[in-house]
């Protein structure tokens, strides 16, 4: 009703008005939106910083946002174009962001003046997206605290407990395989490296049996799939995120309900908290660490250690290690079918060290491998699992060696593929080879 009558009431004003006053309103409104769109746009020239023209609405991304180049490709083309700059400033939009390609300007952001940029400019929305609290995209006043109680479940001495766990799965591997064979079907190594780093990440982290890989229909994996693979409803739920923050605050629990994905990791690491709790089950795994968290809340200082705070973590050990390992084993059996050569000078030195082992293989064993370290660095060189670091200032800062000064709030972007892929830096970037 009443959204009637303001329209109505809208055109009555409309027909009072003179045909110039109309044009005149609307090129008002034209110039303010352009003005609007492109009043940042001299960021860069006033710093002396060279970088690509940008266009109103698309900043300098027109190409990656229509698909005709993808991210990492449209990283690696301006850190080529500009080869020689040691900055490049881009535009996201209307926000200016800085690429840092200097080698000596990347050791001073990420050592010397760590503390100005221990920033990576990603909001974490509590209440609407409650695991975007994770270690990822914390602010620094409680990513020090937290990061300080969770190392201890990354150290080599964790591994080593976890091997046999970890040994355990690959034998499920293995028999999926030769099922696989046997059935003379081809096999997705990607699905497959998928299924394998799922199981470990289930039993070592969290205890659970995942079966990812006996069961096609595993909740786990399709958990997994989802998170990296969005929905259409959940990337509509991160562009507004990301692009308008404060009506995907409004809008959650109205019109945005909360994520399946969610749902699922906030049931099932509190249920099996609270089943550990109830049953005095101690297995010195990343659940107990958070349940060693809470426990001990009151030395966290001012954190307040929420449910959700604590799912986030246990979500991000997921993701990140599911994913990041799963993909550097896809694109190591992928190198691994082009170079035959180096396929077999690893399966020689492998089956040297079993065969020397009876088949006992143990953690310190493999980490002796050195061939095997050796083809495992190639593989994370050419496919790094992340495209760029991004970090924003805490104050305003002037580069070394430069008058280039950025104020405070400034996001920054490493751009990991591009470097290495660099021919200064690694001759012929695209051949896989080991002996680097």
């Amino acid at each position: 009703m009443c959204i009637d009558i303001c329209g109505q009431l809208f055109l009555t004003f409309l027909k009072t008005m003179e045909p110039f006053e109309i044009l005149c309103g609307i090129a008002a409104v034209i110039f303010a939106l352009y003005y609007f769109f492109t009043s940042t746009f001299d960021f860069w020239k006033s710093r002396g910083v060279p970088g690509p023209r940008p266009i109103p609405g698309f900043g300098t991304f027109k190409n990656v946002v229509l698909g005709k180049i993808s991210f990492n490709d449209y990283l690696k083309k301006l850190y080529n174009d500009y080869k020689d700059e040691p900055l490049v400033g881009i535009f996201a939009g209307k926000t200016p962001i800085l690429i840092v390609k200097h080698p000596d300007l990347i050791k001073d952001i990420l050592i010397k003046d760590f503390s100005i940029f221990s920033e990576r400019g990603f909001v974490s929305h509590d209440r609407s997206d409650p695991l975007s609290q994770n270690l990822f995209q914390l602010d620094s006043k409680r990513w020090r605290p937290l990061r300080a109680k969770l190392t201890p479940a990354f150290t080599s001495r964790k591994l080593k407990e976890m091997f046999v766990l970890i040994s355990e799965c690959s034998d499920h591997l293995v028999q999926y395989v030769e099922k696989l064979v046997n059935k003379n079907e081809f096999i997705e190594c990607v699905e497959m490296t998928a299924k394998y780093t799922t199981d470990v990440i289930g039993r070592c982290a969290f205890g659970i049996e995942m079966d990812a890989m006996s069961n096609e229909d595993s909740e786990f994996r399709r958990i997994g799939r989802n998170v990296f693979h969005k929905s259409f409803c959940d990337r509509v739920r991160i562009i507004i995120k990301d692009y308008l923050p404060w009506l995907f605050d409004v809008l959650y629990g109205y019109i945005l309900p909360q994520s399946e994905i969610t749902r699922f990791f906030m049931r099932i690491v509190l249920e099996t908290m609270d089943y550990r709790q109830k049953n005095n089950i101690v297995r010195k795994d990343f659940i107990d660490t958070l349940r060693e968290l809470k426990k001990h809340s009151d030395k966290m200082g001012d954190i307040d250690l929420t449910d959700s705070l604590m799912v986030s973590q246990a979500y991000a050990f997921f993701a990140a290690g599911f994913e990041t390992s799963s993909t550097a084993m896809a694109n190591a059996f992928y190198e691994l079918a082009l170079n035959k050569k180096i396929q077999d000078r690893l399966r020689d030195e492998i089956d040297q060290e079993y065969i020397k082992l009876a088949g006992n293989l143990t953690y310190t064993n493999i980490k002796e491998m050195n061939y095997l370290d050796k083809v495992f660095k190639e593989v994370l060189r050419m496919y790094p699992p992340a495209f760029f670091y991004a970090r924003k200032t805490m104050s305003s800062y002037t580069f070394n060696g430069t008058k280039v000064s950025i104020p405070k709030g400034q996001i920054i972007w490493i751009p990991i593929y591009a470097m290495h892929r660099d021919s200064n830096i690694y001759p012929e970037p695209d051949v896989f080879d080991p002996e680097r």
